[in-house]
């Protein structure tokens, strides 16, 4: 909280996504067995998030619940999986002096009028909180709940824990939660509950996250989150499910959740976003699934920042087309200008 009053707070999220690109996860359960089977690489990919600089490392439990691991037959493994993941995201924060996180989610068996999901989902949240706070996290993050009520209960265990909650929602195409609250409503009973921050984070990508950016932040006197998927939503698509593309091919008639590529933000678009984002008052700042270091770092740049990663951001200066290096063959140069010709940016 004190970072967050004395500036913005960036958080690397999207392990998910990169994973299943990589080839360590799968896309549809999307159950993060990687923890156990390849923690090398979770560890370098916390590594790359904050030489990017983000300066949170959110240990990676998404979907190390027992629901979801009971699905793909590891139950057993419930307790190793989230040991794991927040040791190799504590060694990872104690040594870079970011700040550790620890991780909840929508449980996928919530149901409004479920009361025995609803005692289902507290055993799930207290369970992942117990481990969190052995571990040490500096507080916890609650993410992608579209129902509102789902939300609450998370929030409920985070609290009875007494770290800090970022609790951040994934508001459906429809525009408001599954349960039928608005965004502004399920924001203030939030904070009225006692989260720290409140936000929105995933489902949507900039263009269709900032709108409702714009009502939360005049809806609470709290910090408000900020984590879009860098996917070019619309407001006819408003949400990376929903998105279609008429050009592409996918197994299953629609882009998501592994024909995406064509519609990916830039990492402009992403700096573009947090710009805007922070212009309107919201500081805790991030990027979602299908997020890489470089959306991270061009957000971090557009903030002001000058993270580890910046030594290496783009310097055309010395292409052999379009540099201005004086040591450059001239014959090229004038190749690239016949060739390749800029082309002004549209204003859409």
């Amino acid at each position: 909280m004190e970072r967050l009053a004395a500036g913005p707070v960036i958080c690397a999220e999207g392990y998910l996504f990169e994973f299943e690109r990589r080839g360590y996860l799968q896309a549809g359960a999307f159950v993060p067995e990687v923890v156990l089977e390849h923690p090398e690489l979770v560890e370098g990919l916390h590594r790359d998030f904050v030489h990017a600089g983000s300066d949170v490392v959110e240990a990676f439990t998404y979907y190390a619940h027992r629901a979801k691991l009971k699905m793909v037959g590891r139950e057993k493994d419930l307790a190793k999986i989230n040991r794991t993941a927040l040791a190799i995201a504590r060694k990872v924060a104690r040594s870079t002096g970011t700040l550790l996180a620890g991780d909840i989610c929508n449980t996928s068996i919530y149901g409004p009028d479920d009361t025995a999901s609803h005692r289902q989902s507290r055993k799930i949240f207290d369970e992942q909180i117990a481990w969190a706070v052995d571990a040490g996290v500096d507080f916890v993050v609650g993410e992608t709940y579209s129902f509102g009520g789902e939300a609450l209960l998370a929030l409920e265990a985070i609290k009875r824990s007494g770290k800090p909650a970022v609790m951040t929602l994934a508001v459906p195409r429809e525009g408001h939660m599954r349960d039928g609250w608005t965004v502004t409503e399920t924001c203030k009973r939030l904070q009225g509950a006692g989260a720290d921050v409140v936000g929105l984070n995933c489902a949507r990508g900039p263009a269709t996250m900032l709108p409702l950016l714009r009502e939360v932040r005049g809806a609470v006197t709290c910090q408000v989150a900020a984590l879009p998927v860098p996917y070019r939503t619309t407001p006819a698509e408003p949400t990376f499910q929903s998105l279609g593309d008429s050009q592409g091919r996918s197994p299953d008639g629609r882009p998501f959740p592994t024909a995406l590529d064509p519609l990916l933000c830039s990492r402009y678009e992403i700096g573009e976003f947090g710009k805007a984002a922070l212009d309107l008052g919201v500081r805790y700042l991030g990027v979602c699934c299908g997020a890489g270091p470089h959306h991270i770092r061009s957000l971090a740049e557009a903030l002001g920042r000058k993270p580890p990663a910046s030594r290496y951001s783009p310097d055309m200066s010395k292409h052999i087309l379009f540099g201005t290096d004086k040591r450059l063959r001239q014959d090229s140069l004038e190749y690239g200008r016949r060739n390749y010709r800029s082309v002004t940016p549209s204003s859409g």
